[in-house]
């Protein structure tokens, strides 16, 4: 029986991050510096492939500090973690790791010095997530207050509305922040604003990839977690840009393929936290199916590398 033909569209860029290489890395380099068990604070990244595999190689992941013995590394993820947590883990005399991305890092230190102006902040951002917690944790209780829509603007409680800054979450949509900073510019029109959007480049690069694969795609599919923001994003941005099916799964299994019965093309892209040995499993499950040709489809190349902390480069 012949198989259908199909035009796989495979967004680039794609998959992980400069952010997230790094901090799987330090994970990797902790392991073989001090041996099994190593403690990691929440996942590493938001990928269960990924933190499987840490975890096989002899990583604990907990979601506390208080969870973690103190003889033994601890490393924090990628979202980064309230200042509490490394003081915490300081005064117990542990050995830590920061693995947060160094462009969460900025935001934080953003923050710290909109503060050290006499600013109150306000970060957008979705509530309960591990970067928002660890932003908001950078200053004390109540000066970062959090938006999460246009209509959060509208009722947020400021102490002074001339004295304001705000910060993002960096793996948004960028259309979607676009729309909140104006109702906070419009608003509060003394609000200072980051010096450089927050969003990070590759939250951006991947959003970028998924316009220009989606509008002539009859099916997008973005490999990612749950979990993670900016897999999520990526598929509602791939609805905005006109795709009409657009769906997140983890791994080739959770394919629907009833619901693509009789596309003519399909898009694939991954999140920032998704490994790409699961986008090819995904276009070997296509492969089975149909008589597929592959087109890459690249908006931007990405060459950015960021370097492991110090202690990790220098001999046990």
């Amino acid at each position: 029986m012949t198989k259908p033909p199909l035009i796989l569209y495979l967004a680039a860029p794609r998959g992980f991050c400069a952010g997230v290489d790094r901090a799987i890395k330090i994970v990797e380099m902790a392991l073989q510096k001090w041996g099994a068990p190593v403690y990691v604070r929440h996942e590493i990244v938001h990928n269960k492939f990924v933190v499987d595999g840490l975890r096989a190689k002899g990583a604990v992941f907990v979601e506390e500090l208080d969870e973690c013995p103190n003889d033994r590394p601890v490393i924090f993820s990628a979202h980064g973690v309230p200042k509490s947590v490394p003081a915490t883990a300081a005064r117990r005399e542990m050995i830590y790791v920061d693995a947060t991305c160094p462009l969460v890092s900025k935001v934080h230190v953003e923050a710290q010095r909109h503060a050290d102006a006499g600013l109150q902040m306000i970060m957008i951002g979705h509530k309960g997530h591990p970067e928002t917690i660890g932003t908001m944790g950078q200053l004390p209780e109540g000066e970062v207050l959090l938006v999460e829509t246009v209509e959060d603007v509208s009722q947020v409680a400021v102490r002074d509305p001339d004295k304001l800054a705000f910060v993002t979450q960096t793996t948004l949509s960028v259309d979607d922040t676009k729309d909140i900073i104006a109702a906070l510019e419009a608003r509060f029109p003394a609000i200072v604003g980051p010096h450089k959007e927050d969003i990070c480049y590759a939250t951006t690069n991947r959003q970028e990839a998924v316009k220009a694969v989606a509008p002539k795609s009859d099916a997008l599919l973005v490999v990612g977690a749950p979990n993670s923001s900016n897999s999520r994003r990526l598929v509602e941005v791939a609805s905005r840009a006109g795709c009409n099916y657009a769906q997140l799964v983890q791994r080739a299994t959770e394919i629907d393929w009833r619901a693509l019965e009789g596309i003519a093309s399909v898009a694939v892209t991954a999140g920032a936290s998704a490994p790409e040995v699961l986008v090819n499993e995904v276009i070997e499950a296509f492969r089975d199916h149909y008589d597929v040709t592959v087109e890459l489809v690249e908006t931007a190349t990405e060459n950015v590398e960021f370097k492991v902390p110090r202690v990790l480069r220098e001999p046990a």
